[in-house]
């Protein structure tokens, strides 16, 4: 009797509580669902929170392959600001409209969801309850949502491909704008030069252009809806399912998944290293494959093509390699995100589900098998809609998020490597002799670069990219009309010369006074040949309509051949065929062609780099005097004694850091030359 009494007033307590909680009951349920909404909205919130890391700059570093550590962290969200930007560039573009357009799309269809949901709950009712006449009622409702549902879907993967298409136009537009630079003279210049020769941070360039800048903006259209729509998701379909369940049930769920969730975030290994390491070693096979192309007839005759097929394969090994480690991770991972996602979390929401079956809350009315068949399928549908699509997708997205901080530290790395280049900033693999002494002053000097009619060097320093130092200090001086013939051994700065005039190079101190870049005509060795017609190889790089505008036609280009003897090409080929001109015409007949151009451009400077080593003496002269006529300015490297009577000074280089400079004496200098070759004659006898 004394227990009895004792276990009396808990009951009653517990009675009375009982009694307060269904009084209150509906205030509490507001509750539980506000503080709900609130507990998604900041977990959606940390889930895209920067992660801390340690600080570091750049991404991946392109001398090696490899990557540093990239996550989800302040970095990646402050290079994604600084992309956004160029992509969605203020609220009434294109892209703006896209991303309104398919926000409302993601609503439409989670109304839809809830929609169907309830009305598959009606269907399987009707069918218990055998209303034959309600089912198919059901069945019409459900024939009828199936076409704005479609058409749904399919707007949804049309809008967001089209944001697709747009973010990766704005983003190309953007790096080929600063990839090919301004025309005008200054470091902004063809970066696309200097980019490639100057810096070391990019080494297939090409690679980030197309397939990663593709890949970044896919991820990036991709993104918004597999994050936002899932997080819209939880909240209404939970919001329904609360007030079929009862927000108790709700919060059990919820305890139930984010301690899981916690456990899977714990396991996810670091996708964006993997994904930023994989691109950069893609790149570097990319870009063996491409050297072999490129080189492809001195390894031939070489007979190297085993060894760079070894240096393929060491490339290709690597890739596989690690491809194969990242799917290894991915294989494990994906087993416990199924596991955990798909059926835990599945066995935990049918367990939800029945809890109106077992249990009755306070003000429920009483249902049938029926209505609690309908129950049961409209809040299963509601849960797996919910606990396992939902916020598996929200799972998912923080995957995805990884890989997107991968490729935006791909883009990010271009752009901010063309933004340096257009300011002057390089960063080089220096030799070791760049480091120290007075060579390691010259490097960090700069010199000055004035326009001037005349060329004017005044103790400027000649440096090769890697740090060399082939000239201390150059001064000498052109005027417009004094052609300028330039000799010396190899590897003594001549060509160097040629890329501080045409602004190619940076200048590390002095002066120099020079015509902007426009002014100058390069004719190499192999001089370049574009794709198109045999008019466009002579006008390059103008297009037909532009040669029309200068006033220049198709007779007087004859006229210009005719100069080179050329003008036979036109009556066996005609003007309008395209070729692969670098494989059809000879390396004579290349050289000829490029003196063509030079003589339809009529620049006021000419830099002739061996540029008549394969044509014949009396065409050599020909085109030499030519140009002369027309009051083309030469400057000129090479060995051939025949050309030193149609300069007028002399630039010569002994190799070892030293020049002279002086006004050309051509019968001195043939003389000399004559005793050199009876010299070495006599030497040979001996």
């Amino acid at each position: 009797m004394a227990i009895l009494s004792k276990c009396r007033p808990s009951r009653e307590r517990i009675a009375g509580l009982t009694r307060a909680y269904s009084a209150h009951r509906p205030l509490i349920q507001r509750g539980l669902m506000t503080g709900f909404v609130l507990h998604v909205l900041l977990a959606a919130y940390r889930g895209v929170a920067a992660r801390p890391s340690p600080r570091r700059r750049g991404g991946a570093k392109p001398s090696d392959g490899k990557a540093t550590r990239v996550a989800v962290d302040a970095t990646f969200y402050q290079r994604l600001r600084v992309i956004l930007r160029i992509v969605i560039p203020g609220i009434r573009t294109k892209e703006a409209l896209l991303l309104c357009m398919h926000s409302t799309l993601l609503v439409f269809r989670t109304a839809i969801s809830l929609y169907v949901a309830a009305l598959d709950g009606k269907i399987v009712a009707s069918l218990v309850r055998g209303q034959s006449f309600q089912f198919l009622l059901n069945i019409i409702r459900w024939l009828l949502v199936a076409v704005p549902a479609t058409w749904t879907n399919s707007w949804l993967s049309y809008v967001q491909n089209k944001l697709t298409i747009a973010y990766r136009t704005r983003l190309t537009n953007e790096v080929l704008k600063q990839y090919f630079g301004e025309e005008a003279e200054g470091p902004e210049g063809k970066c696309y030069y200097k980019l490639s020769n100057l810096d070391d941070r990019i080494k297939v360039p090409d690679q980030m252009i197309t397939y990663d800048i593709q890949r970044f903006s896919a991820h990036l259209a991709a993104i918004y809806a597999n994050f936002a729509k899932p997080t819209l998701d939880v909240i209404l379909y939970n919001y329904q399912l609360a007030q079929n369940v009862g927000a108790e049930g709700l919060v059990i769920l919820t305890v139930l998944i984010q301690t899981s969730s916690a456990l899977l975030r714990v396991l996810s290994p670091s996708f964006g290293t993997y994904t930023a390491q994989s691109a950069a070693l893609a790149g570097n096979l990319r870009h063996g494959h491409s050297r072999l192309v490129e080189f492809a007839e001195e390894i031939a005759f070489f007979g190297g093509q085993e060894t760079e097929r070894e240096l393929l394969e060491r490339e290709y090994i690597t890739l596989v390699r690690h491809e194969e480690e990242v799917m290894n991770k991915r294989w494990w991972y994906a087993c416990a995100e199924e596991g955990i996602i798909k059926w835990l979390w599945g066995s935990f929401g049918l367990i939800i589900c029945a809890i109106p079956v077992f249990f009755k809350f306070p003000g429920a009315a009483h249902v049938d098998l029926g209505g609690r068949t309908e129950g049961f399928v409209t809040n299963r549908r509601l849960l797996l809609s919910s606990s396992v699509d939902a916020v598996g997708r929200v799972m998912y997205s923080y995957k995805d998020l990884a890989e997107l901080a991968g490729y935006t530290s791909r883009v990010f790395l271009i752009l901010d490597a063309l933004s340096d280049v257009r300011a002057g900033k390089f960063e080089k693999a220096l030799t070791n002799g760049a480091t120290t002494g007075e060579n390691s002053a010259i490097l960090r000097g700069r010199g000055q670069v004035f326009l001037s009619e005349d060329i004017q060097f005044e103790n400027v320093p000649i440096v090769t990219p890697n740090g060399d130092v082939l000239l201390q200090s150059l001064t000498f001086s052109v005027k417009p009309g004094e052609n300028l013939l330039i000799v010396g051994p190899n590897g003594s700065g001549k060509s160097s010369l040629f890329r501080i005039l045409g602004g190619l190079w940076p200048v590390y101190g002095g002066i120099v006074r020079k015509p902007p870049a426009s002014d100058f005509l390069l004719i190499p060795q192999r001089p370049y040949l574009s794709l198109g017609t045999f008019r466009d190889q002579v006008i390059y790089p103008h297009s037909e309509e532009q040669m029309r505008e200068r006033g220049v036609s198709d007779a007087d280009l004859l006229a210009v051949l005719a100069v080179v003897q050329m003008d036979g090409m036109v009556e066996r080929e005609g003007w309008d065929v395209t070729r692969e001109w670098r494989e059809t015409l000879s390396g004579g007949d290349q050289q000829k062609l490029a003196w063509a151009r030079l003589f339809y451009h009529r620049p006021k400077y000419a830099i002739l780099d061996e540029a008549t080593s394969l044509v014949p003496p009396d065409v050599e002269g020909r085109m030499m005097e030519h140009a002369t006529a027309l009051g083309i300015t030469l400057l000129t490297v090479s060995h051939r004694s025949s050309l030193w009577k149609y300069h007028s000074h002399i630039l010569q280089y002994d190799g070892q850091g030293g020049y002279i400079f002086t006004k050309l004496d051509v019968e001195k200098h043939l003389a000399l030359q004559e005793e050199k070759l009876d010299l070495e004659a006599k030497l040979m006898e001996v």
